[in-house]
Order: structure tokens, then sequence, then C-alpha cells
């Protein structure tokens, strides 16, 4: 049986999940009675089957699907290891009291165990001392914040052209998840305008030239003879010996180049001597071997004097013997002198001309060396911009454009601009390759090691949400990714830069559902404080306590049980705390029974788990169920009556009184025992984080039951629970290898995730852990070049 495809939509997924997991639920309520099993086959067709024939079709059969479960469409042997995290799930449950539900028959405590045993035995038959299948990620686009990092990392350049992109969909609680990232026309559009856009932005259209450079034609040279005077095009032509002069402005005292385009008719033993000078200069004198067809440039550096300088150029050794002694050399000397240029000053600094520029085109061409340069520059840059050496194909189709450019009349720059143009509206930018074909034989496992620049990019777009960095890119080059100490201590480094601040905003963000606080509103008549300040000194506090968990490398139970904070003026009001009487965040130790530690009692976390105008014991459990503990419940049924809420119900009874009358209701008791008690820990907690002992008249009771029988009275003793055991680094490992591969996991992820466990809990759980972890896995660092259908 085919249970799902990762290449299938999320809605699909949890669809079929959800309706799994209630299947599950019922198997295990069916099968707590039975003592010793010995295979998964034999107990259900043998023994689960009648008995589900007997307690579950009422509800779950051919005439009533709860949940839209129908029982009696399952039968046959039930393969464990290929919904490992459901069985565990299956695992919990029973262990933990929470199945069958409270009013049905309960088993013994020694079937409960019973069984956990067998259902433990049967997850073993996925072996991870196997070759284990490290799945294969789908071609993915760049979403919306990559793309944005991409182009500002890319090009230099302060630019988010993906704002105006349309939203990108979410898979599995991220949105870079790449079953999910498709792009519909009107991305395609955005696309094509945003390349322009970027080209436009980063590129000159002409770049300066410098030191500035003025140039004077032959035809401003005067001359007082008729054997000096304008030849053919434009040149000075100097048939006899002669001189003439032309007046230049200095802009300022200075040092200039004076340069000069000169050629001859050669004849006799020496070659046209030209003579230049310039007022207050001695005379310089040049040989001018040089014929038409190849003239030669002659430059000098001058002394000039602001305002009105006189330059005068003299032929010096005229020819004219049509019967010279050796033939060859017969003939009429003259010299022509096409141009001069005047450049400087010299002592002028450079413009400063955008990064953006220059890191693209470091310099203008000379004429004439247009096409080379360009193929240089495109090379360089098509390598970074597709994260991967560039094709010669590619860069000859990319050069031909600005052939293109320049013969219709445009400058270098503009050619370059088009080309920047079409690389980054090329799929090969816009989507991470990882190109797999002809890897492998038939014969051959269908598993590779990916490439030292596709590591190069998984770890970019991981760590930094963008692309590789240059020490990235020459370490590919070199091959040396692949080594485990270079990896390690490129681990290090890129933890250590600035640019991880963006794994803290987006992993972080969207793991923790702080993204959410931004379209958050609470009711501004029964919250007055809660403003735009607020709102955002809650954001930052979360923000800040992840950060010094990676920074300094605190251990991962810290995001729920930490000692201290981070407040600003308006969050230490808020909080009661003594304020640092500024807009800028301090550190605090938080006091031993001070509640606040950790992110569960973040304000930001308790508003956006609560309702505009109350808070919600519910939100509030099922949040820590799915983001903390990863064992979301599955969802209401239909039809399900709203908790009173009337001014009247308010005044009557407290809100966990109204709150246990609907969980009477047989349809509502099985999540609500589990979700419930967690949310009620944190009821003194109100919906903008505030702290308060009462909700309105009633008095406050945090405390609680969870299904194996411990007991807590608040947030610090359920705390406590949340983080004995493995259950939230296990599921934090889920999360972020997710996050990190951009795909849903599998069965066959199970091993790659209990290692990764392992390692946490063997470093004293140190975050760096888990991103080593993460990164060293078969997932991250290797994948199946086949397509495979999920049995």
């Amino acid at each position: 049986m085919r249970i799902w495809s990762n290449r299938s939509r999320k809605g699909s997924i949890d669809s079929v999940k959800r309706n799994l997991t209630m299947h599950l639920f019922a198997w295990v309520s069916a099968c707590l009675l039975f003592p010793q099993f010995t295979s998964a086959k034999s107990v259900y067709d043998e023994t689960v089957v009648p008995f589900m024939a007997e307690y579950c079709y009422d509800c779950h059969g051919e005439d009533k699907q709860k949940a839209d479960l129908n029982l009696e469409t399952f039968s046959g042997e039930v393969l464990l290891y290929k919904q490992p995290k459901l069985w565990q799930r299956v695992i919990e449950v029973i262990e933990t009291r929470e199945m069958p539900p409270e009013k049905k028959p309960q088993p013994s405590t020694e079937h409960r165990f019973e069984l956990a045993r067998f259902l433990r035995t049967q997850l073993k038959a996925l072996d991870c001392n196997e070759v284990i299948n490290p799945g294969r990620v789908t071609i993915r686009r760049l979403n919306k914040i990559e793309y944005n990092n991409t182009i500002q990392d890319l090009f230099k350049i302060d630019l988010s052209p993906a704002d105006d992109f349309p939203n990108d969909e979410v898979g599995y609680g991220f949105d870079n998840i790449a079953d999910v990232l498709s792009i519909p026309p009107i991305l395609m559009e955005k696309y094509l305008d945003a390349s322009e856009l970027i080209a436009q932005t980063a590129l000159l259209p002409e770049t300066p030239e410098w030191p500035l450079r003025e140039r004077h034609q032959a035809e401003e040279f005067v001359s007082r003879t008729e054997d000096v005077r304008p030849a053919r095009d434009r040149y000075l032509g100097l048939y006899r010996e002669g001189s003439a002069y032309m007046e230049i402005e200095a802009e300022k005292d200075a040092k200039y180049t004076l340069k000069w385009k000169a050629h001859g008719d050669q004849a006799g033993p020496e070659a046209p001597k030209l003579s230049v000078k310039v007022s207050g200069n001695e005379e310089v004198i040049f040989d001018v071997p040089q014929h038409s067809e190849a003239p030669g440039i002659f430059s000098m550096d001058v002394e000039l004097k602001k305002g009105n300088t006189r330059i005068t150029v003299a032929y010096l050794n005229n020819f004219n013997d049509s019967n010279f002694r050796i033939p060859e050399l017969s003939g009429d000397r003259n010299l022509y002198v096409d141009y001069v240029d005047v450049i400087g000053p010299l002592d002028t600094p450079a413009p400063d001309l955008p990064e953006s520029h220059t890191s693209i085109i470091p310099q203008k061409p000379s004429p004439g060396q247009e096409q080379q340069a360009a193929r240089s520059i495109l090379k360089t840059f098509v390598a970074k911009a597709f994260r991967r050496p560039a094709t010669n194909n590619e860069i000859t189709r990319l050069t031909g454009l600005v052939n293109l450019v320049i013969e219709d009349g445009g400058t270098f720059e503009q050619g370059i601009q088009l080309a920047v143009q079409a690389i980054t509206s090329s799929p090969k930018f816009l989507f991470r390759w990882e190109l797999d074909t002809g890897l492998m034989t038939e014969e051959e496992l269908a598993i590779r090691n990916i490439n030292n620049y596709e590591i190069a990019s998984r770890l970019s777009y991981f760590l930094w949400n963008s692309m590789p960095d240059q020490e990235l890119f020459d370490l590919a080059e070199k091959g040396q990714l692949i080594d485990a100490g270079v990896l390690n201590s490129q681990i290090e480094r890129m933890l250590a830069d600035p640019k991880a601040k963006r794994f803290i905003r987006n992993f972080a963000g969207q793991w923790l559902q702080i993204r959410n606080l931004d379209s958050h509103s609470p009711d501004p008549n029964l919250f007055p404080e809660f403003d735009e300040k607020l709102r955002l000194a809650m954001k930052k506090e979360t923000e800040l306590l992840f950060e010094a968990i990676l920074e300094e490398d605190l251990p991962l139970t810290t995001l729920l049980d930490a000692d201290f904070t981070y407040v600003n003026e308006a969050l230490a009001a808020h909080y009661g705390l003594p304020s640092p009487k500024s807009d800028k965040f301090v550190k605090v130790s938080l006091p031993a029974n001070n509640p606040r530690g950790g992110v569960l009692t973040h304000a930001s976390i308790l508003t956006i788990t609560s309702n505009p105008t109350r808070t919600s014991p519910v939100i509030r459990g099922k949040w820590i169920l799915e983001q903390i503990l990863g064992t979301p419940p599955p969802p209401p049924p239909p039809n399900v009556p709203e908790i009173e809420e009337s001014k009247e119900a308010a005044e009557n009874a407290s809100f966990r009184e109204r709150l246990e009358l609907h969980r009477d209701k047989p349809d509502c008791a099985g999540c609500h025992a589990k979700m419930d008690p967690i949310g009620f820990a944190f009821e003194n907690f109100d919906a903008v984080g505030k702290w308060r002992t009462h909700d309105g008249t009633f008095k406050i009771d945090p405390s609680g039951k969870l299904p194996d029988g411990r007991s807590f009275d608040g947030p610090t003793a359920l705390k406590r629970h949340l983080l004995s055991g493995d259950t939230f680094v296990k599921s934090l490992s889920e999360k972020m290898l997710t996050y990190a591969l951009g795909r849903g996991l599998d069965y066959y992820d199970q091993c790659a995730i209990e290692k990764i466990v392992n390692r946490v809990k063997n470093t004293d759980y140190k975050f760096s852990s888990m991103i080593k972890g993460i990164i060293f896995s078969d997932p991250f660092l290797k994948r199946n070049i086949k397509d495979q259908e999920d049995e």
C-alpha cells in the first residue's frame, strides 16, 4: 500500500497522516487486550481484526467513519518501520495510558508494556547498519527570502525585488520545501521584471573613464605654412620640416599625461622624427617608424599650469629622393599626427564606483578587447550565479549578447547588463540544481555523494539562506569540502558569521511561528498596552535567545528553560522586570522562582497562541504538541460547537470550567485531554503574555496532570516534564533536518535522526552538535539518483 509520496502537497500528506494516525489509535485500542505476539501479520489478521469488528467498527467502519476513517478497509501485514514516527506515537500513547480513551475498557499495565515491547521490536526491522536510502530532494526553486539574500550577496546591493513576488507556499511548516515551490505565470513575469531592475541597479550603463581624458583632433592645430596642413582623414600632415600648435586648458597645476597617435610615410635611412614642445618644458623627440595601417601611440608626462598652455609639434627630418642609392628606401618621407589626448590631473583620486559594478566589471576593457573581457567577466560571474563552474557553451551564448549590444551602438557595460538579465532569469539561477544524469549504471546502487559545489550550496542555504561565499567556492573548486575536517571548520566559521542570523530569523521564525506575530492583532480595548513597539520587542527577545544559544553554543534545553532573557524598556515594563530605561536590549538574569525562562513563556509565543480577546489553552497546548514535541493531535471532528463565550457564561464559570464542560463531549475528550492540561499550565499569562493571578473574578488554576499520571503546577514544573527524555531533541532534529533538506522526512530518515539525537546527547546537548549532526548525515551529504515510489 502506498502511503504517500514526498512529491505530494502537504494538504494531502496531512490528510493521509491523520487518517492513518486514527487508524493506528484504534488498532492499539484493539490490541491492548492481547498479550504475547509473534509477528505483525499474525496479530493483525488473527487477533486485531476480530477485535476491531467487535469494538471499533461501530465508529470506524462501513456504516460510520469518525475522523473519516473506515477500519474495515485495513487488513494484512502492517510494516511498522515504514512509518516509524507514527509507530513511536503509538508506543507513547500506550505507555502514557492515553489510549484507549478513559471511558473505554482498560488493559492491564502488563498488557500495555508487552505491546510496547512488541512495537519496538517491529520498528527495528529498519536496520540502520545497512545502506539506507538518503532520499532525494526535488529540484528546488529559491524562495523569496533566499532570492533576496542571493541577489544582495551576488551583486553587493541593498535590493529586495522578491518583496513584490507572490507569497511562497508552505509545506511541513517551512517555506523552503521543494515540492510546494512552484512557479505560477505571474511569478515568471516578476522574475523578468526583477532581472532588468537588478542589472540596472547593479551596473552603470557606461564606466566613467579615469583619469579624465580630453581628446584634441589634429584639425585643431594651427600652422603658418602650406607644408603643414590637414591631410586625408583629418590627419595633420607634415610634408616638409615645419611646425603647428594648439592651445589646451589645464584644470589646475598638476601632472598630466599627453598621448599622441602618429604614423609616417617611411623613406630614407631614418624614421620620421616628431618634436613635441610644451611651453615651459623641454623639447621631446620621438621616432615614428609606424605605417598608416598600424599607427603608434607616444606619451609623455608633463607639469601643466592652470589655464591655457600651448603645445607645438614639428617635423625635424624631411626626406624626398626617388633615386636614393638603396631603392627600397627611395621616396617621400612624411609625418602625420592624428590626435593628442590630455589625461589628468593625475593626482586627483578616481571617483568611487559602486561595489556592485566593480565586483562584476573591475576595469573597462580597451577598445578591441571587449569580447575577451566579456568572456572573462561572465565566466567568473556565472560560476557564482549558477553556483558551479560555467560551461563554454553558456559563456559563448552570453558573450554573444554583449556583442549584439555593442554592434547595435550600445556600450560594453550595457552588453554586460543584458547578459546579467539573462543570467538572473535563467532556471539555473532560480533553481538549485543537483544533476544526476549518467552517474550510475543499473547494476550500481542508486545513491551518490553530492559533489563539492552541491555541498557548498546546501551548507550556505541551510545556515545563511543564500549563495556560497568565495571561501566556499574556492574549497569546492579544490575538491576539499568533502574532507570531514574542512567541512567541520567551515560549519564553525559559518555559524560565527553575521549571516547566520538569517538562519535564526527564518528557521526559528517558522519553527516557533513568531513570524505570525507580525499579523496578530490583540483587541486594543482589552489590551491597550500592546502596540507596535511592544510587538517588535516581543519578537526580538525570542530571536536574541536563539542567537545567544547559537553564538555561545549553549545546550538546546536552554530554549525551553533558560535562566536569562533579553528585555528593553517596553518589554521589561510588560514583564515587571527592572527596566534598562532604553530601547536597547540587555541581557538580564532571572530569579529562580521567575517563570519567564525559555521560549514557552516568551510574550511572543504566548501572544500568537492566544485569541485576540482571550487566552487559549487549546491553542497553546496544541502548539507545544506540534512544535516542541512533534506529536500533533488529530484534527477536530466536524460540527463541534464552540465554547460558550457570552458575558453571562464568563460571569458564572471560569474559562477552565467552561472548557472542561466542552471536553466532556465524547467527540472532544480524546484530543482535549492531551492539549488542555499543557495549555492551562500557562494560563497565568494573559493573551499578550502578561502575568496575572485571576481571570476576571476567578483565581487561575495552572495545575494539571499528563496522561501518564505526572502532575504539575504551572509552567516551571511542566517544562521539567517536557525536557525529560529525548522527545524534544528528537522533534527539533526532525524539524531542523526538514528545513535543511527542503523536503519532508520519510521512514528511511529515522536512522539519520537517531544518529543526530545520539550525537547531541553525547555532547551535552550543544546547539552546534545538532547542526553538525544534520550536515554530516547521509540525507544531507548524499542523494538517491533514481525516482522512488514509497511503498
